[in-house]
């Protein structure tokens, strides 16, 4: 059933490729493989079939967002390049209601950049623009509610190494002590931030996360183990 509908939807993204144009990168992602399963117009992020699902998908996972959504709209995605993106997900469920997978749209306006500039400065003088508009802009990204984080990126990672890597960067981005002088509890609490993250769901990260807290595999399972029985 899972397959059948995920088949379903990979001739959506052909369709709604073609339909939108040039500027909408359509991506289709499966859950059971946590990969992208089909793509139009990857020009725009440079990802392909089989590049791992974002750290703001999993954001949504992890955090059940898509228990009272159907859909989260208009959030900021920014590409390995910078590039901003205005992103918008249909998590597509089955009979049961269990999600199966995430359907993604992301616009690209950089083509359009040079006519909003003209555009700005022939209603704004210079000054206006220099203090108020260049450079003091603001996005939003998936938050916790299924609504928008302000001033948040969610970055489109290539593989899963680098974004494990990212994620244990940002979860003990305040911690200075070297992993293998950490106190059983702060190990706890590292672990904690990153299964919020949705780290454990990809595969190979109970090594990844043992060997960055010089500890052994057994005792990641023992702390999730703690900490989804909470």
């Amino acid at each position: 059933m899972r397959e059948d509908i995920i088949r379903h939807y990979a001739g959506i993204v052909e369709f709604l490729g073609n339909a939108l144009g040039p500027d909408y990168e359509i991506v289709l992602q499966g859950l059971k493989s946590n990969t992208i399963v089909a793509i139009a117009n990857n020009h725009i992020s440079g990802r392909v079939v089989g590049s791992p699902i974002t750290d703001s998908a999993h954001h949504m996972l992890s955090t059940k967002a898509y228990k009272n959504n159907n859909s989260i709209c208009n959030y900021r995605v920014v590409t390995k390049s910078g590039k901003i993106l205005r992103s918008s997900t249909m998590f597509i469920k089955d009979d049961e209601g269990e999600t199966v997978g995430l359907l993604h749209v992301n616009f690209d306006d950089s083509r359009f950049e040079e006519l909003r500039q003209g555009l700005l400065s022939a209603i704004h003088p210079e000054a206006f623009i220099k203090n108020f508009i260049t450079g003091n802009e603001t996005g939003s990204t998936a938050s916790d509610n299924g609504g928008t984080k302000e001033n948040g990126n969610d970055n489109l990672f290539m593989d899963v190494p680098a974004l494990m890597k990212n994620m244990y960067q940002e979860a003990t981005e305040n911690i200075t002590v070297p992993s293998n002088r950490l106190k059983q509890h702060e190990k706890m609490e590292i672990v904690t931030r990153l299964h919020e993250k949705g780290l454990f769901q990809l595969k190979g990260a109970i090594p990844f996360a043992a060997e960055k807290l010089s500890c052994s595999s057994a005792t990641i399972y023992r702390y999730l183990s703690e900490i989804t029985n909470q």
